[in-house]
């Protein structure tokens, strides 16, 4: 594998798997995407959640290419096909502003890549594999 130096954003698994798979193409977060990652490649930093008996490792590459806010909840769960969030999830709409990033491309590692640096608790600026 080639050396590759790209900032990262962290995805809790199981969540991270759906993306992976093409089942989710709308990651969703209660703030805009940053406009300088915006149809940048980044890596899928897959951390454990609640779910995960692993520490976080790299499990593929991504790029968003559109970040936009949901208007309300209809709005919300209108989209649910593509974002793949349910009225029971710990990521169900509150009375927080919900975004919705669009995922352009998606490539999967073969074999995920362990950590061995700190990362950030939402983005990890520079991931050296």
């Amino acid at each position: 594998m080639t050396r590759e130096k790209l900032p990262g954003v962290n995805i809790q698994y199981p969540i991270s798997q759906l993306i992976l798979c093409g089942k989710k193409t709308v990651e969703t977060r209660t703030y805009p995407l940053p406009a300088k990652y915006l149809n940048q490649e980044m890596w899928i930093i897959e951390t454990p959640g609640k779910s995960g008996n692993f520490k976080s490792r790299i499990v593929g590459r991504v790029i968003f290419k559109r970040s936009h806010q949901y208007r309300d909840k209809l709005d919300f769960y209108k989209d649910k096909k593509r974002h793949c969030v349910t009225p029971d999830s710990p990521w169900a709409w509150t009375d927080l502003p919900k975004w919705g990033w669009e995922l352009e491309l998606v490539h999967v590692l073969k074999i995920p890549v362990p950590l061995n640096q700190r990362i950030g608790i939402k983005f990890t600026k520079f991931v050296d594999i």
